[in-house]
Formats: C-alpha cells, sequence, structure tokens
C-alpha cells in the first residue's frame, strides 16, 4: 500500500509552531469552528477532554483505567486525561511531536506511555478500556487500510471498552466549503494557508498547504478522507462494534449545524 501523502511533512515544528499552545502567543489565531478559541489551546484542550470524560463516563475513565491515545499528536488530550488519574498510552508515528507531547507531560508533572508506531499495526489485544481518536487522526489511507485500522482498534479493546472519535463532521464543512483560506497566522507575519479540492469519487480532501515562516515559504499537500455518520457507523458495525452513536464537539447529539463530529462505539462484551 502507498502512503496518500507524506506524513513527516506535514506533522512537523511548523504544525507545533500554529498549533500547540505552547508556542502560541497571545493575539495568535488559528480558531477552531464551533470554539472560537485557538486550537491547541488550554480552553479548546480542556473543552475536548471534558466531552471524552462526559461520553466514557467515570466507570470507564475510573482511576487506572487503560487507555489509548491513537494518533496522540503533541500530547494535548493524553496528558490531561493522564491528570485525571488514568494510565495512558499515546501512540504517534511523529518523532517530533512525540518529543513535545513527553517535553509538556514532565511539566504538568504526568506520566504518559508514549509510543513512537503506525496506527495500522497495533500490537494491543484487549489491553485497554477506552480508546481515544482525536482531531481527525483518522482517515488517511486508503479505504481498506482504513477498515482495517478500525478492527484493529476493536482488538485493542476490551470487552466492554469504548471507542471516542472525533473528526470532521463532513455535512458541516461541505455546506461551508471554501475552496482557499488562511488557516492560521501569528502576530509576527507567520501563517498557513490552504487550498482544497474535493475528490467527490473518494470523498477525500486533498489540501495544498503553502507555510510561510520567517519569511520563507514551503508546500505541502496531504489528503483525508471525509466521513458522513451512517457510512462510519456502518464500518465500525462491520469492524464488530455495538452501539454506534454520534455526538458534536459541545457532547449533544450531532446536527449538521455541528462543525465536529464525535462518534462513540463498544466493543461488545
Amino acid at each position: 500500500m502507498v502512503d496518500l501523502f507524506d506524513a513527516d511533512a506535514m506533522y512537523d515544528d511548523d504544525y507545533l509552531h500554529f498549533f500547540a499552545a505552547s508556542r502560541q502567543p497571545a493575539g495568535g489565531v488559528p480558531t477552531v469552528p464551533g470554539f472560537g478559541v485557538p486550537d491547541g489551546s488550554d480552553v479548546r484542550s480542556d473543552a475536548d477532554v471534558e466531552v471524552i470524560a462526559r461520553l466514557a463516563g467515570p466507570d470507564r475513565l475510573r482511576p487506572g483505567a487503560a487507555v489509548l491515545d491513537l494518533g496522540c499528536g503533541h500530547g494535548r488530550i493524553a496528558n490531561r486525561l493522564a491528570g485525571h488519574g488514568v494510565d495512558v498510552t499515546g501512540l504517534d508515528v511523529s518523532t517530533v511531536f512525540l518529543d513535545h507531547a513527553r517535553a509538556d507531560a514532565a511539566a504538568r508533572g504526568v506520566d504518559v506511555r508514549y509510543l513512537e508506531g503506525d496506527m495500522r499495526a497495533l500490537p494491543w489485544t484487549a489491553d485497554f478500556d477506552v480508546v481515544v481518536n482525536w482531531a481527525t487522526a483518522f482517515g488517511y489511507f486508503d479505504d481498506d487500510t482504513n477498515r482495517g485500522v478500525l478492527a484493529q482498534v476493536h482488538r485493542a479493546l476490551r470487552p466492554g471498552g469504548l471507542l471516542v472519535m472525533d473528526l470532521n463532521n463532513a455535512m458541516s464543512r461541505l455546506r461551508a466549503y471554501v475552496p482557499s483560506r488562511v488557516t492560521a497566522h501569528r502576530p509576527d507575519g507567520d501563517l498557513l494557508a490552504d487550498r482544497d479540492h474535493l475528490d467527490p469519487l473518494t470523498n477525500r480532501l486533498v489540501v495544498d498547504r503553502t507555510v510561510v515562516r520567517d519569511g520563507r515559504a514551503r508546500a505541502v499537500r496531504f489528503v483525508v478522507r471525509l466521513f458522513g455518520f451512517p457510512e462510519l457507523r456502518d464500518w465500525l458495525l462491520a469492524a464488530g462494534f455495538t452501539d454506534v452513536a454520534g455526538y458534536g464537539e459541545d457532547g449533544r447529539p450531532l446536527d449538521a449545524g455541528h462543525e465536529r463530529m464525535v462518534v462513540t462505539a463498544v466493543r461488545a462484551g
């Protein structure tokens, strides 16, 4: 299988420069649709973890519960979950992100097991009470491989365990679709500008991003699959999950006005 884009070129120090909370100055944008606060900010991250905790419930996120943050990025969710007393493992393919996550965990005084790895090759069987897959960290491969990731997540969960996913709400994204936009900018003049192309045959969003930093520009392309809830629900059911439900970024039942789609699914006991 050929990767759809170069993940190392996309998820690098430039990404942290714009999106990680500790690198974001006062007055910096980007803002997050549905929140009106900077992506990666403490306000956004705290709200995300509150939604995860509410949907998972106190029994699954009891002290000592085993949680996998799959595609953990720079640790903004994993480190906050660890602060609630659960046993967190974070898996990501980016060494740059993992270094940042470990440094942030040390600064917070929390213990997270961070591992470099690929979600297409998970080593676990019935090891976790909850798997978190947040901030559109799913849908970067061809459809057969994406389905295979869901099957591996199902295997990694204990019976009765919960998957919680956060993705673009395709209905909202299409309704507000614009072909180009400045996604992020900072007071020092650094910015990210994206040009989007939606392929209706594959439901993939192809994004050509221009990064301007310190007076230099570079281009990077990334590709992500957009899902409507019925399609993703059917994929999860086919992977063996039950009780699939859809919510918005506020934890309320999903509607067309939500910018984000949060999906929960249970591994049957």
